[in-house]
C-alpha cells in the first residue's frame, strides 16, 4: 500500500513506499531511500538536521562554511562535485533519491531533468522555492514552506518524528528573535555584484524576514526574489540599512568585506545614508534562500536593527 505524502507534509513513511508531488511531479519512492544525494549545501544540511548523514552517499555545491554543529557528519559526505554534479557522476554515485533546492541543479548541463531521472528510477525532490515552472512558485517566501519540506523530506525517510523536532525548535527561535523599537527604517538586502548589484526584491526570503522584524523593504515593489539594481535608482530610494550577503565564492563584490569596500569607495554608493552612517548588518550567504538557516538570518538582522535602532519586546 502505498502512503500519500502531500505537500502539506502528511502521513509517515516509517516503513513502506511513499508517493510525492513536488513542484508539480509524482515521484514514486518505493522505500525510505538509502543513497540519497543533497545537490548543494543547504539540502545537505537539512539532510543531516534529521540524522540522515548515514542515508547519504554524496553531496555538492557547498557556499559557505557547514554549520558547526553538521561539520562532523558533513566531512563523512563523499563530495560529488565543487558545484553540480553532471549526469555521469551522479548517477555513479547510484542514488535512489535525489534533493535540490535549485532548479539549476537539474539543467542539462547538470544532473538532468527530474522527469529523466525518475525514468531511470532515480526520484528527484525540488524545493517549492525555485520549481522549474515560475507559476508554480509561491508569491512569496514564507518560513512554513520551509517548515513543510522538512516535513516532508523527514516523511521521506521515515523520521517524521525528528523532523518535527528540528521545525518545533525553529518556531521557537522565531518567536524570540529580536525587533527593533519604534523601527521608521528601509532596509536593502544586497547579495553580490558591484557594477550590477542583487538586490533583494519583494517576494523572496529577504522580504519576508523584513516584514517580520517590522522594517520596511526598500525594494518591496520589485516583483522578482532577486533583482539587477542600478546605483542610481538606490541612491533615489537611499536606504537606511543595508544588509550585506557575504558569500565566500570570491566573485566579484561577493563577500561582505569587498562590499563595503565599494560601497565606501564608489562616489554613487558613498552617498547613501546607510553607507555614511555605517549601518551595515552581515549575514551569510546561504541565510538569504530558505533552508534551515533562514531563521540565522532573522537573528541576526534581529540583533542588528537592535543594535541600530533600539529594542521592542516580542509579542
Amino acid at each position: 500500500m502505498l502512503l500519500l505524502v502531500t505537500s502539506c507534509g502528511s502521513g509517515t513513511a516509517a516503513t513502506g513506499a511513499a508517493r510525492v508531488t513536488s513542484c508539480g511531479l509524482p515521484l514514486e519512492i518505493p522505500a525510505p531511500p538509502r543513497r540519497a544525494v543533497a545537490m548543494e549545501q543547504n539540502a545537505a544540511e537539512i539532510m543531516l538536521s534529521l540524522g540522515l548523514a548515514g542515508r547519504m552517499a554524496g553531496t555538492a555545491y557547498r557556499t559557505d562554511p557547514v554549520l558547526p554543529e553538521l561539520a562532523p557528519d558533513y566531512a563523512k559526505v563523499p563530495v560529488l562535485a565543487a558545484r553540480y554534479p553532471g549526469r555521469e557522476a551522479l548517477l555513479a554515485a547510484k542514488p535512489d533519491f535525489v534533493y535540490s533546492m535549485r532548479a539549476s541543479a537539474f539543467a542539462p548541463e547538470a544532473a538532468g531533468s527530474r522527469q529523466d531521472l525518475a525514468k531511470l528510477g532515480v526520484p528527484a525532490y525540488l524545493s517549492a522555492n525555485d520549481c522549474e515552472d515560475q507559476a508554480l512558485i509561491p508569491a512569496h517566501a514564507e518560513f512554513e514552506a520551509i517548515f513543510k519540506e522538512i516535513d516532508d523530506i523527514a516523511t521521506v525517510f521515515g523520521v517524521r518524528e525528528r523532523g518535527q523536532a528540528v521545525v518545533a525548535g525553529l518556531r521557537r527561535r522565531l518567536r524570540t528573535a529580536e525587533r527593533a523599537e519604534h523601527l521608521d527604517a528601509d532596509v536593502m538586502w544586497y547579495y553580490s555584484g558591484t557594477r550590477t548589484p542583487a538586490i533583494a526584491g519583494g517576494t523572496g526570503l529577504p522580504g519576508t524576514i523584513t516584514r517580520l522584524l517590522g522594517a520596511r523593504n526598500a525594494f518591496a515593489d520589485v516583483e522578482q526574489q532577486w533583482a539587477e539594481g542600478n546605483w542610481e535608482e538606490i541612491a533615489a530610494r537611499d536606504p537606511d540599512v543595508i544588509v550585506l550577503a557575504d558569500l565566500t565564492r570570491g566573485g566579484d563584490g561577493d563577500s561582505a568585506e569587498a562590499k563595503k569596500r565599494f560601497l565606501r569607495s564608489d562616489p554613487v554608493a558613498a552617498r547613501l545614508t546607510a553607507v555614511r552612517n555605517d549601518r551595515f548588518i552581515v549575514v551569510p550567504g546561504s541565510s538569504v534562500d530558505p533552508s534551515i538557516r533562514a531563521v540565522t538570518a532573522v537573528e541576526q538582522v534581529g540583533r542588528g536593527l537592535t543594535r541600530l535602532f533600539g529594542r521592542k519586546e516580542n509579542a
